[in-house]
């Protein structure tokens, strides 16, 4: 039986310290964010720079995902977490040696390179969830990592925007060198069981493409698993576009605020969408074997709402945050749907494989969509509007898609 929120969250003390420790470097990377954003406009005042930044930071956390996947089953997880985060305590003290234009390429290359090390803590972290959990659980702790990581993004979206708005972006990347540190504390006391695959033992970079194929392998023969591991990605597709680029821009063009409140308050706003989105699909949606066919639903739903956004942008401040809550509150839901499935169907020993290959497929994706959002605002001149209704309108046909999109029941009638 399902526990209640608060019951399960005081009766397992290792899934408080892992969400504890995710949660604080969360809060700090998110006034990572907001500063960068911050550099690179006010440096550079080039939309296709954003662009870049966050297809560059997509583009090393997709490539990565696969070894990243062999690493999570082939040693410690919380080794890998721990590691990650110390990593980026330097990371973090790095950004502030820039100062100018000329240093884009390196911030750009700084954060792709925190992402890369990100990348190899999500996977491990997503793989680890069930080693602590029971099954029965699995929906509410992610529905809780969930709402978790869109408080973290709403409190530290917010208050990295105030924070390089009074202090400079120099305050923000030592505030995030030190949620780091304080993460990596946090982790060193968790324990944990892992099971271990021991067809995977050997020298790791002459065995490495033949135990990665086993996670692919894994997905590809189980259709339904197969299907599930684009439902990110779906998603990904316009809307790593919309609220990596389009978003960002319609914050530092709000009048009167400041960019970096503009970025703070939209970020905020999703945040408090993709919070609210886990916790209503956990409330209404009891029957699993209808999960799959929701997800792609979702995705279209988000896309409604964004298409409302571009036309009624400029209107009415409120209604644009509400209708944002919205559409993430849409994601969010297909975020925890599609990662519980995974997490219930895939077994321990190739489970951080098989997240990797869902986290490859939606990076690459968020790393297309930005890239082309991003291009397309600097050389040909799309506006804003333009931006959010294309962008939207895709994102309703990719859920379209995915909703009729069923290998599942094309393997089952050829059986």
């Amino acid at each position: 039986m399902t526990k209640g929120y608060i019951e399960f969250f005081l009766s397992n003390s290792k899934f408080r310290r892992l969400w504890a420790a995710s949660v604080i470097s969360l809060l700090g990377e998110w006034f990572n964010t907001i500063a960068l954003f911050f550099l690179i406009l006010e440096y550079s005042g080039s939309e296709f720079l954003l662009g870049i930044l966050f297809s560059v930071r997509m583009a090393l956390f997709a490539i990565s995902q696969p070894i990243n996947g062999l690493l999570a089953d082939r040693i410690s997880r919380k080794k890998l977490m721990l590691w990650s985060n110390i990593v980026q305590i330097f990371v973090a003290l790095s950004f502030l040696f820039v100062d100018g234009k000329e240093d884009m390429w390196w911030l750009i290359t700084l954060s792709g390179f925190m992402m890369l090390l990100h990348g190899v803590y999500v996977t491990a972290e997503r793989a680890a969830l069930p080693n602590i959990v029971d099954e029965a659980d699995l929906i509410t702790a992610n529905a809780i990592d969930s709402a978790s990581w869109s408080t973290a993004l709403c409190i530290g979206a917010m208050l990295g925007g105030i924070t390089v708005s009074v202090w400079g972006t120099d305050m923000a990347f030592i505030i995030d060198s030190y949620t780091f540190l304080l993460s990596s504390l946090l982790l060193i006391p968790l324990t944990f069981e892992q099971k271990f695959d021991k067809s995977i033992k050997g020298p790791l970079l002459s065995t490495a493409f033949k135990n990665i194929k086993i996670g692919w392998t894994r997905i590809y023969q189980d259709k339904k698993l197969l299907r599930i591991v684009f439902a990110k990605s779906s998603w990904n597709l316009a809307g790593a576009g919309l609220a990596g680029v389009f978003l960002v821009l319609a914050g530092a063009d709000l009048t009167g605020y400041g960019a970096a409140f503009g970025f703070g308050l939209f970020f905020f706003a999703r945040g408090v969408g993709t919070g609210i989105g886990p916790l209503i699909a956990r409330a209404l949606f009891k029957d699993k074997s209808k999960w799959p066919s929701l997800i792609g639903i979702l995705v279209s739903i988000s896309g409604l709402f964004y298409f409302i956004v571009g036309i009624s942008l400029d209107y009415y401040l409120p209604f644009t945050v509400a209708l944002i809550i919205l559409a993430h509150a849409a994601s969010g839901g297909n975020w925890v749907l599609s990662t519980v499935l995974t997490q219930m169907w895939v077994e321990d020993e190739v489970r951080g494989r098989v997240f990797s290959m869902d986290m490859l497929i939606l990076g690459g994706t968020a790393a297309i969509s930005t890239s082309v959002a991003g291009f397309l605002v600097e050389y040909h001149d799309l506006s804003l509007r333009s931006g959010f209704i294309s962008f939207s309108c895709l994102m309703i046909f990719s859920g379209i898609i995915f909703t009729y999109w069923r290998p599942d029941l094309k393997a089952n009638i050829e059986q």
